[in-house]
């Protein structure tokens, strides 16, 4: 009953105090969800085709709109830093390509998703079992430096990778057993393997990593009052702290924690901001909108947040407060 009313007065207060901040259309159309920012924080990029472009290929505009430009002719899912491009194959082979020379390497991934370090020096990928009870599958956990061979980490029945916390230490979850009920949210030492588990529960949902891998938001559910929640952990040590409120979130920086509460009202989205430092909330203001499906990401920098507008489609840009 207490988080319940903890809950609920944090939305009002959000409610109460927000002021609409200004945004502005950078495209148009219902032509683009899913843009992502580029490193330099200065434009967004988003695949597109005929009939609104000459041909497919990843598209750029700026943050503060006008132009469409080609950035990419090929379609890959491109590194963070824009450094490689992963192209996986019809088997189990990915080639990765570095944009810089054009030098490639190979690995055998299936077509599963390559984690990247922030240097963009080694990456990580899962490979699954494909059949048999989701929860009770095996993930093979394989490490690799660029042009270098896989290397075999972890095997956890229902795991996952999340991230890398630094050049060697990467966030997994996954269970001790298959037959196990409950997971474990923990970081590995790839050298090492030294682990250290942050948490055990019934699952781990928006697992998110701060920007300097010091901190994870995580969100469990369908498990004990006790455990259910939205947290944020210091990944080196500290306990777990639950923020008693609900939505959709994405760390603005190190330290501080964006957040958009579930709106059951059908009115403008709220924009709040939590300071993991002062443990402390701070309503940013409202986006006189809606997001359309989550679809919203923070500018590298910290300074700039788009989203799709669940009002006309379009993706607006503002300035964060």
């Amino acid at each position: 009953m207490r988080r319940a009313a903890l809950a609920l007065a944090a939305l009002l207060s959000g409610a109460v105090e927000a002021a609409t901040l200004p945004s502005r259309v950078v495209l148009g159309g219902e032509c683009c969800p899913g843009v992502v920012w580029t490193p330099d924080s200065r434009s967004l990029l988003f695949l597109d085709g005929p009939p609104a472009r000459g041909s497919t290929g990843i598209y750029q505009v700026a943050a503060t709109g006008g132009a469409v430009t080609r950035r990419f002719s090929s379609v890959a899912f491109f590194s963070p830093a824009l450094r490689w491009a992963v192209r996986p194959g019809a088997g189990e082979a990915t080639t990765l390509e570095r944009l810089a020379d054009g030098r490639r390497f190979t690995l055998p991934t299936y077509g599963a998703d390559v984690v990247w370090t922030r240097a963009e020096t080694r990456l990580a990928y899962a490979r699954s079992d494909t059949s048999g009870n989701y929860d009770r599958r095996v993930t093979r956990v394989f490490v690799a430096d660029v042009f270098g061979a896989p290397r075999l980490v972890a095997t956890l029945p229902g795991g996952s990778i999340h991230g890398w916390l630094d050049d060697t230490t990467l966030l997994l979850s996954g269970k001790a057993t298959a037959a196990a009920r409950d997971r474990d949210l923990f970081t590995l030492n790839t050298r090492t393997g030294a682990r250290r588990t942050l948490r055990t529960a019934l699952g781990f949902r928006s697992v998110t990593l701060s920007a300097d891998g010091r901190q994870v938001a995580y969100t469990v559910a369908f498990d004990s009052a006790a455990r259910n929640g939205l947290w944020v952990q210091g990944t080196a040590s500290g306990s777990p702290r639950e923020l008693s409120v609900f939505g959709s979130y994405r760390w603005r920086d190190a330290t501080r924690l964006l957040l958009i509460p579930l709106s059951t009202s059908g009115g403008p989205h709220t924009l709040r901001q939590y300071d993991v430092t002062a443990n402390a909330w701070k309503t940013l203001g409202d986006l006189g909108d809606q997001v359309r499906l989550a679809d919203w990401s923070v500018s590298p920098d910290g300074r700039l947040l788009n989203y799709l507008s669940a009002r006309d489609g379009n993706v607006r840009v503002l300035t964060l407060p």
